[in-house]
């Protein structure tokens, strides 16, 4: 058991190991940024199934870190949730296989109610239909899933997770974002007391 814990753990973290590392991270942060904090705009995020889940989370750690953002589920935005999409919002959607019929259709529909709001895609497919609509994507690096059928995403969103967070972390740097910036959108719990009191010594 020991070695099988060892065993996973080491795939995992090769699989983060290899993630490309390329332009498309600068790309994104420049969007991100032309959009939410020089146009007043928000990013709005989604995913179906893992993968929303993986969306929803960095949607709310963009929040508590300086960058409004929503999570849209892609179902119910034919249902009239859609309606959170403002024209200068950008929208950044997670496909493992870049061919999830939920997400393509919510991006046709996105295209008819507002077609300049620039699409980032995370996804493991870069000749995926996903990654050609994009205006900029990331690849995973499509790791194997350490799960033993090779079928239920483990592996895949543990990429999604680490790409999200660096993410989160360039755009703080880049617009400055500290302690006294946090404790106002995190004030309850230990977060919101530690950053306070980092935020008193500053």
């Amino acid at each position: 058991m020991i070695e099988k814990v060892r065993e996973i753990f080491n795939n995992e973290a090769s699989a983060i190991r290899n993630i490309p590392v390329t332009t498309s991270f600068g790309e994104a942060i420049d969007i991100i940024y032309r959009h939410v904090h020089s146009k007043n705009g928000k990013l709005v995020t989604s995913g179906m199934g893992k993968a929303g889940q993986i969306a929803h989370n960095i949607a709310t750690t963009f929040c508590s870190t300086g960058t409004p953002a929503a999570y849209l589920h892609p179902s119910e935005a034919q249902h009239g949730d859609l309606g959170i999409l403002q024209e200068n919002d950008v929208l950044l959607v997670i496909s493992n296989s870049g061919k999830t019929r939920e997400i393509i259709e919510l991006i046709d529909l996105k295209n008819n109610l507002y077609p300049d709001i620039p699409l980032i895609v995370i996804t493991g497919n870069e000749n995926s239909p996903l990654a050609k609509k994009a205006d900029c994507f990331i690849l995973t690096g499509a790791p194997a899933e350490v799960c033993s059928l090779g079928l239920t995403p483990t592996t895949s969103t543990t990429v999604m997770t680490v790409i999200g967070d660096t993410l989160v972390v360039l755009l703080m740097e880049k617009i400055g974002f500290n302690a006294n910036d946090y404790a106002k959108r995190h004030h309850g719990g230990y977060l919101g007391m530690k950053s306070r009191e980092i935020s008193g010594k500053e």
